[in-house]
């Protein structure tokens, strides 16, 4: 079973960013209380607009990304997250083959 990249970009506005920074890092938290699925992460706010941000997070593996996912609008964080985003522009997974 090999880790799973996940990429997603978003478009929100200036004055929601900080607040959609903080419920990203609780859905993470969220997602990782019962069993540390999500290894790391990382989030990025675009250079040349300020209002794209990007998630990069490393996950133990495919399936738990699949059986997460199921599981997403259970999570606390996830309604008011997807109400202050105002476009997903980009969201994939990717898995190490070298």
């Amino acid at each position: 079973m090999s880790s799973c990249s996940e990429f997603a970009i978003f478009k929100v506005s200036k004055d929601n960013i900080p607040r959609v920074i903080e419920l990203s890092l609780s859905v993470i938290n969220e997602i990782n209380s019962k069993n540390k699925v999500i290894t790391s992460h990382d989030i990025f706010q675009k250079v040349d607009n300020e209002e794209e941000l990007c998630w990069h997070l490393t996950w133990v593996s495919i399936e738990e990304v699949k059986l997460t996912s199921e599981k997403w609008s259970s999570f606390p964080s996830t309604k008011e997250l997807e109400s202050l985003v105002d476009k997903k522009i980009y969201y994939r997974h990717f898995f190490g083959v070298g």
